[in-house]
């Protein structure tokens, strides 16, 4: 993958970004399903995993990165060289979760899932905004920060479900990198699943498809109906 050319001077270039959604509406879904797509991708290539953990009652939401790129250098970089796009994109997720909630959906009933570049922004984002979710899903990601900095974070994930899924080794993320991560968030209270799988390439397999499901039934199978 490539760095996609961003907007150097602009101090939120992701701000004004579409969201892309598919399936029910915000006010009447039980939940939602937040979508991060990775570098050199688009809301729409992600929106495409919202068929293998599709539930008719909920709300798939997808922002889209400007440029296709949520920040320019390796997640692993200095974070002040992701300046202003590191910020600008916490701050797309959070104004897509606070979408959901303004609609009557508490965080409890949202997941947030992505690949590569976007696991990395969610997973960032949901340490860095902890609260009880339905589920965090990063498909090749860990926490965003150079290897000598503390990922740590502070706050309460309250029993969240975790899946970290990756390769190794992976040509973009370090699997000690995600397993740092995995060990973090486990210990602000999520409950987290890690699977290695060894000569993966840069992609999702259908083992981590399935545990995708199994976050959003077990979230969401009984949830009653919201009228």
């Amino acid at each position: 993958m490539t760095d996609a050319a961003l907007e150097p001077n602009a101090l939120d270039p992701h701000r004004d970004q579409p969201v892309p959604h598919l399936g029910e509406t915000l006010k009447h879904a039980l939940g939602a399903v937040i979508l991060l797509h990775g570098r050199g991708g688009t809301a729409d290539d992600i929106l495409s995993l919202a068929g293998e953990m599709y539930r008719p009652e909920l709300a798939y939401l997808a922002p889209q990165a400007a440029g296709n790129s949520w920040y320019p250098y390796s997640f692993l970089a200095p974070r002040e060289q992701n300046q202003p796009w590191l910020n600008s994109a916490l701050g797309k997720v959070a104004a897509t979760v606070k979408q959901a909630t303004d609609a009557g959906i508490d965080a409890e009933n949202i997941v947030l899932c992505g690949f590569s570049q976007g696991a990395c922004l969610a997973t960032e984002f949901v340490a860095s905004h902890p609260h009880r979710y339905a589920g965090l899903i990063a498909f090749t990601g860990g926490l965003i920060g150079p290897p000598d900095e503390d990922l740590r974070h502070t706050g309460d994930l309250a029993g969240t479900p975790a899946f970290f899924g990756s390769g190794d080794p992976d040509p973009h993320v370090p699997f000690a990198r995600v397993q740092e991560s995995a060990n973090i968030l486990a210990g602000m209270g999520a409950v987290v699943t890690l699977r290695r799988f060894p000569g993966r390439p840069h992609t999702i397999l259908p083992e981590e498809l399935d545990a995708a499901r199994r976050i959003v039934l077990d979230a969401f199978g009984n949830t009653p109906i919201r009228t």
